[in-house]
């Protein structure tokens, strides 16, 4: 018996001492490395559609091989590419009852060549008087999947032009167009009105990886971060003009890169395993928004979603947040893994901030998906929020890379009950 002891003993002894620490992956000197090059300068603010964010996505599609991940799906690499359209318009005619419409007072969101409107009862018409929140009711309607037309009262002519930063990007080919008036009439008889648009394609992409499951390989759990961020822009006091986005959100595309190495290296997940880079968060969530319809989100047991957390949360080092904390039990499962450990995860915050809906988790979300944000940036009001937001001084000698280190090493500790199928967290409640 003694014998069969000890060599029940010596064989746990030698598969403890086959697992890898985690410290010898995930290690200060291995996301400093990551880190800075996602947020050098060479790489002008990984802006949408520009070369730098090509060349950051070939980054992480090569880091990703290097850490032995396998393609989603049918995939032939790790590049999960899709197609945008932007319509631009060429042409604006027509009339509002006796009111001529052009370019001038006419915006529209949508991706036909050409948008024929002769009357009023086949679009929805929303009203935004001159005492109305112009925020509230108008952009909203960008995410919309019906025919609008929204008259909007001369008061508002300073803020029109906004409206036109958001309809000119590209978006998904969609059937359905929103027409934005400006007008004194809000109360019109008639309408007749061509838009002829020109079309212009371009191509996104997603940077997507997998490590399949064992005996659970048709659940999964996702771990997510947008790698994109906000380019160049006006020059400083410094005379800084590039966003280097260091924190937002190299930081989380570093944590997504350096979770999908030490899993692999660990190899104990009964569910698949997915990493995913997504583009395009800063412009309207359209990568994540393109992933989710790629899966049965009935399968996705979990979703990370990671989120600047290259600087100390308001509690201080070895602590995040986790957002929606209250719409599913993730939360407490993580909480539940770390206890003993140094680092604590926290409920959100910041609940005004309404972050749950705000970042990459959120399609998955509405799909009942119990898919949070981990972060650590101090989201309150002004002026005590993080201050190198969205802004040239957003550098990696801004971050406490001990700290992040920490942050990713929680996450891969909290999350390895869902990973091995001992927990499964309860849904989220879909929207509508």
């Amino acid at each position: 018996m003694k014998k069969i002891l000890l060599s029940l003993t010596i064989l746990g002894t030698a598969l403890y001492s086959c697992t890898p620490k985690i410290g010898s992956i995930i290690n200060v000197s291995e996301v400093e490395r990551i880190e800075t090059i996602l947020s050098a300068d060479d790489m002008k603010g990984r802006q949408l559609f520009s070369p730098e964010l090509d060349k950051a996505a070939d980054f992480i599609a090569d880091e990703f091989k290097k850490s032995g991940l396998e393609f989603f799906g049918d995939n032939d690499s790790y590049l999960q590419t899709f197609t945008m359209l932007q319509a631009t318009p060429a042409v604006i005619t027509g009339s509002l009852d006796k009111e001529t419409l052009s370019t001038s007072n006419v915006m529209v969101n949508t991706t036909a060549a050409t948008v024929a409107i002769n009357t009023l009862t086949d679009y929805e018409v929303v009203k935004v008087a001159k005492d109305a929140n112009f925020n509230q009711l108008v952009f909203p309607l960008f995410r919309t999947e019906k025919n609008v037309i929204v008259l909007i009262d001369q008061a508002h002519a300073s803020t029109f032009s906004r409206i036109g930063r958001s309809a000119g990007r590209a978006k998904f080919p969609t059937e359905y167009s929103q027409v934005f008036i400006l007008t004194d009439n809000l109360d019109p008889q008639s309408i007749d009105l061509k838009i002829t648009n020109t079309l212009t394609e371009q191509k996104l992409q997603n940077v997507v990886g997998v490590i399949p499951g064992k005996s659970l390989k048709d659940e999964y759990v996702v771990f997510g971060g947008h790698y994109d961020h906000i380019g160049i822009g006006r020059p400083d006091a410094n005379n800084d003009s590039i966003y280097n986005g260091a924190n937002d959100n190299a930081a989380g595309t570093t944590a997504v890169m350096m979770l999908g190495k030490y899993f692999n290296k660990l190899k104990d997940n009964e569910r698949t395993l997915i990493f995913v880079a997504f583009t395009a968060e800063e412009s309207g969530g359209f990568g994540s928004t393109y992933f989710s319809k790629q899966l049965d989100p009935d399968k996705v047991v979990a979703m990370f979603n990671i989120e600047m957390i290259g600087t100390d949360s308001k509690w201080g080092p070895n602590s995040a947040y986790i957002t929606g904390f209250e719409k599913s039990s993730m939360g407490e499962i993580l909480q539940k893994n770390l206890v003993g450990s140094k680092f604590h995860f926290e409920p959100d915050p910041y609940p005004k901030q309404n972050l749950f809906y705000r970042s990459d988790n959120r399609t998955l979300a509405a799909l009942g998906v119990p898919a949070h944000t981990i972060s650590t940036s101090k989201m309150e009001e002004a002026p005590n929020n993080e201050p190198n937001y969205h802004k040239a001084s957003d550098e990696i000698g801004t971050l406490d890379m001990v700290n992040m280190t920490e942050v990713i090493k929680a996450i891969a500790l909290s999350s390895k009950t869902i990973i091995s199928g001992k927990d499964t967290p309860t849904r989220v409640e879909k929207l509508d």
